[in-house]
């Protein structure tokens, strides 16, 4: 399959999320380049990080964003081009990058019989600095280098306590397998480290790599 990277400002979007406006962001953009790790292979993600939650643009976010709701504001960094695994959450997530990046994202709505063929799967560019809303309906994993070797880091917005700790509940029926952490359902690619882990294998097709496309 040939696959196109299509930029968050196009029309093709619309189905999976929105730019966020009038939120003033440098600030959280300047903390996290100075504050936190980019680990030149594989990614690190922390769900919050109290030096991020002082910042002034925390409350505008939680107030304007959210609607008042409590939040995070926590960071994906690192270096990857591989989708491995796709996830969602019962709310948006709002991501803010400080590097370009890639999203590989699908539709809940693509979810046939616990499974999701990759090559629906669409790669979307975002420029650093632009703040992007993935609606609850989007699925989505760890963001995607935008040039070879470059890396990045990904300020994520959540509702609190989003990926911690997973509630204890009794399986009573197939996507209650998916759940791997608070308010996060996940579906693994077999090729991935997360389903050699246990997880819930829920991609067919090719477990996507960028690499030839950056």
């Amino acid at each position: 399959m040939q696959r196109k990277i299509i930029s968050v400002l196009d029309s093709e979007f619309k189905p999976y999320g929105k730019i966020i406006e009038g939120c003033q962001t440098e600030m959280l953009l300047k903390k996290l380049k100075e504050s936190s790790p980019k680990p030149e292979q594989g990614t690190v993600y922390v769900p919050s990080d109290s030096e991020l939650e002082k910042l002034a643009c925390f409350d505008e976010m939680s107030n304007r964003v959210y609607g008042g709701m409590p939040i995070q504001f926590g960071y994906c960094n690192g270096t990857n081009t591989k989708l491995n695994c796709l996830e969602y959450h019962r709310d948006s997530e709002v991501d803010v990058p400080a590097d370009d990046v890639i999203l590989l994202l699908a539709r809940m709505e693509e979810i046939v019989d616990g499974i999701v063929d990759t090559s629906k799967v669409k790669a979307f560019f975002v420029p650093a600095g632009t703040a992007v809303e993935l609606y609850a309906t989007t699925l989505h994993y760890a963001p995607c280098d935008a040039k070879r070797n470059q890396g990045y880091r990904v300020a994520i917005i959540l509702p609190r306590g989003t990926n911690t700790e997973k509630p204890v509940i009794e399986v009573k029926c197939h996507e209650d397998t998916l759940l791997t952490a608070r308010n996060k359902w996940l579906l693994a690619h077999a090729d991935s480290a997360e389903a050699k882990q246990g997880a819930v294998v829920g991609l067919k097709g090719d477990n996507i790599d960028i690499i030839q496309l950056i």
